[in-house]
């Protein structure tokens, strides 16, 4: 993260700055004619680059004014700036509220992900200095949304590694480096999943060479309470196993676990802010490969919550992991809800493409709230449902269920199963009765070009949702 600081006076003359500007109000004098002269009128996701001495980069705020608005006029003022050393933020005419989400907006926008790369490597965006009359409110602004930024980014820096460096055991690795944050770090390996009979978890991973992993993440917070629980998908690679994927644009598999990324990324954000809630995170992390030991369509396995389930498909691998840690998550920790991340289906893509994540529940109150908190930070969701057929679909002759709809049933020769509402009737089965909600990320937490809030690669969706979502409903006591 870059690192932002706070200051009175004007920025200095050889700094580019930022002068952020809302549709439809006048433009600071210096400027007003080269804007009149671009037609720029404050337009949302609009910049005006305007060279010189001081170089001034103008960003449309729109006309709504929100947070999320600022924080976009800040990302799309970095992304448009070609990267100087620093930058500065002419916050003069900026509440403290409205200066720090455009400061949070230049972090996300700065983040890029070079640490492989040896040539041609751009210089970064170091610094960046917010110039206001009130320095220290716009820094104690600024302090909360950078939590949520630094979570982001950490799940968005998980994303991007490759599997061959973030194998299971670096993954956990890279979790325990959380205990420097107040986290509490527990990690199971094989011998106890296999005392323990965390069976679709191992099935899962048994093909390949790095063993798979539980990873607990606890934040205890203050609060006489039980905690909200997040669990998170974490396939660091995902070949399909024996029912295995076309090669066409299997690389981008390694972006498998970015649903128990963002979780991590929502606990780091909890503890930089203090948050008073309790919280805890369970990630389920394997890799699905092929090998000798690799489970097979037709095999059954038996859960960690001893229920027994047909498979069908192994590149339907994200539901059987999630099943055993959903478990380990209401048995062991008794929480007041839970929420599950994960790039679950290519069903949740065709439904709703790369604009927003599947939202799926048993309750409706969590279910609004956390809608409520994906619309603030720029992670929209859209509801879908779970209908009595979805369940149905999932029985089995030999199992207690079966794990996804056979290819062929359904509509169309099977061309329209309704993947993504079977994979959360699955899941459902293994929520425990407690308020649940599912989000399938598959789609949004990877973007092809640049977004609103930062450049082509990992999004981090789910990061600032989660924490936010802990602000809204689960730092009071009921």
């Amino acid at each position: 993260m870059i690192t932002v600081q706070f200051r009175r006076g004007t920025p200095a003359a050889d700094t580019p700055c930022i002068l952020p500007l809302a549709e439809g109000a006048a433009p600071p004098q210096a400027v007003a004619a080269a804007a009149r002269a671009a037609r720029f009128v404050g337009q949302a996701g609009r910049v005006l680059d305007l060279p010189g001495t001081p170089r001034r980069i103008l960003a449309g705020i729109g006309p709504e004014r929100s947070p999320l608005a600022f924080e976009t006029a800040g990302a799309a003022a970095v992304l448009a700036s070609g990267e100087p050393a620093e930058l500065a933020l002419a916050a003069a005419n900026l509440a403290p509220e409205d200066a720090a989400a455009v400061a949070a907006g230049v972090a996300l926008g700065a983040w890029r992900f070079d640490a492989l790369r040896t040539q041609g490597v751009p210089r970064p965006l170091r610094r960046l200095t917010v110039h206001a009359p009130e320095p220290a409110a716009v820094e104690a602004a600024f302090a909360p949304r950078a939590a949520g930024v630094a979570g982001c980014l950490l799940a968005r820096d998980l994303t991007a590694e490759p599997a061959n460096r973030l194998t299971t055991r670096a993954f956990a690795e890279r979790l325990e480096a959380l205990v420097e944050e107040g986290i509490e770090v527990e990690v199971h390996g094989r011998k106890w999943l296999e005392r323990h009979g965390y069976g679709a978890l191992l099935a899962v991973g048994a093909g390949s060479a790095s063993p798979p992993r539980l990873v607990v993440l606890r934040w205890r917070g203050v609060l006489p309470l039980a905690p909200v629980a997040f669990v998170g998908k974490g396939i660091v690679f995902d070949t399909g196993g024996v029912s295995i994927k076309p090669a066409a644009g299997m690389e981008a598999m390694r972006a498998d676990m970015a649903g128990a990324a963002a979780c991590a990324g929502a606990m780091l954000a909890l503890a930089r802010r203090r948050s008073p809630a309790p919280a805890v995170a369970v990630l389920a992390i394997a890799e699905n490969a092929t090998g000798a030991r690799s489970y097979r369509p037709g095999d059954v396995i038996r859960t960690a919550s001893r229920r027994t389930v047909e498979v069908i498909d192994t590149d339907a691998e994200g539901r059987l992991v999630l099943a055993d840690a959903l478990h380990h998550a209401i048995t062991a920790f008794r929480p007041r809800a839970v929420l599950d991340l994960a790039t679950l289906t290519g069903s949740v893509v065709t439904a709703l493409g790369h604009h927003r994540a599947g939202l799926f529940g048993t309750d409706a109150a969590l279910m609004a709230a956390t809608a409520a908190a994906g619309e603030a930070v720029g992670e929209p969701l859209w509801p879908l449902p779970i209908g009595e057929r979805h369940r149905e679909d999932l029985h089995s002759d030999i199992a207690d269920l079966r794990q996804c709809a056979p290819a062929g049933s359904g509509a169309a020769g099977g061309r329209l199963l309704p993947d993504a509402c079977h994979a959360a009737a699955f899941l459902r089965e293994f929520a425990g009765g407690l308020p649940w909600a599912h989000l399938d990320i598959a789609g949004v937490d990877t973007a092809e070009a640049a977004h609103a809030l930062g450049r082509a690669g990992p999004t981090g969706f789910g990061a600032r949702l989660l924490d936010r979502l802990v602000a809204l409903r689960f730092e009071a006591e009921p």
